[in-house]
């Protein structure tokens, strides 16, 4: 199964009345930054997905600090953008990935088939030198059907039986730079470490220049980890694991899960141990 496009491709169809274009460009701990990008120019046609305020839900004591949105919020905005359940979408960020992905992950999630990452984002596309507009496009309401997919996640219970009880057959991959997980360092959360059991594969190594690597690359990266095992994947707060779980997915795995709360989520009680150190 294919999971981007190229920027050659998205040149040939964006003008497919078909295709939706998804700017989801964000700057953490800087709101409303991706939105302004998105004023300056984006790809004719695209609509805007904001992180916090689309892909995310309310922050409460559990839950991490991007819970998923409710359904009914995602619904709202799906239809708002005109999307159809055979509408082709391509989401694009900055280069990064993670944006891109959570969009990815959230619609897959959401029972939408047909879904695509723009390899290389939006300065792929600028640099490529194809069209940028500055016109924020309205489209007609559409009504949407969400159709969850509950076996694309992890639930902080099924995590808290591998991490304290070192049950069930799932590896658990914390999806963060290497300094945070070794618990050298936490600007965010509070405390630093990872949740037990825990091994490292940070995220941004499955990419090079703003592109994922190839398959077969991704495949080097997870030659240590038994196919056949299910895998949950976290990070901070569920939003840079989702490069990781298309990574995986892209390199044969086929039992992969996201924890959404991810390492935020388990911080948040108190009674729970992290770890430090490989």
């Amino acid at each position: 199964m294919h999971y981007f496009v190229s920027p050659e491709w998205l040149k040939e169809h964006y003008e497919n009345q078909n295709v939706r274009v998804v700017d989801c460009r964000f700057k953490l701990g800087e709101g409303g930054f991706g939105k302004r990008q998105y004023e300056q120019c984006h790809i004719p046609g695209a609509v805007y997905f904001d992180l916090e305020k689309d892909l995310s839900g309310t922050v409460q004591k559990h839950g991490g600090r991007h819970p998923l949105p409710e359904s009914s919020q995602l619904k709202k905005r799906i239809e708002e953008a005109g999307i159809e359940k055979d509408t082709v979408l391509v989401a694009y960020d900055a280069k990064e990935g993670a944006f891109a992905s959570r969009f990815w992950w959230l619609m897959n999630y959401s029972g939408h088939q047909q879904v695509y990452i723009l390899n290389g984002g939006f300065e792929a596309w600028e640099k490529a030198g194809y069209p940028v507009d500055r016109a924020e496009t309205s489209y007609e309401k559409t009504e949407y059907t969400i159709s969850e997919n509950k076996e694309m996640l992890a639930s902080y219970d099924e995590v808290r039986k591998i991490a304290l009880e070192k049950s069930g057959d799932a590896i658990l991959i914390d999806s963060r730079e290497s300094r945070r997980y070794l618990g050298i360092e936490e600007h965010i959360d509070r405390i630093a470490g990872h949740i037990p059991t825990a091994i490292n594969k940070p995220w941004m190594e499955g990419m090079e220049n703003g592109y994922f690597k190839s398959p077969a690359e991704q495949e080097k990266r997870f030659a240590d980890l038994d196919k056949e095992r299910p895998v949950i994947v976290y990070c901070g707060s569920g939003v840079t694991a989702t490069p990781n779980y298309l990574a995986l997915k892209a390199a044969g795995f086929k039992n992969v899960r996201l924890y959404p709360g991810s390492y935020s989520d388990w911080v948040s009680y108190e009674e729970n141990p992290v770890e430090k150190g490989e």
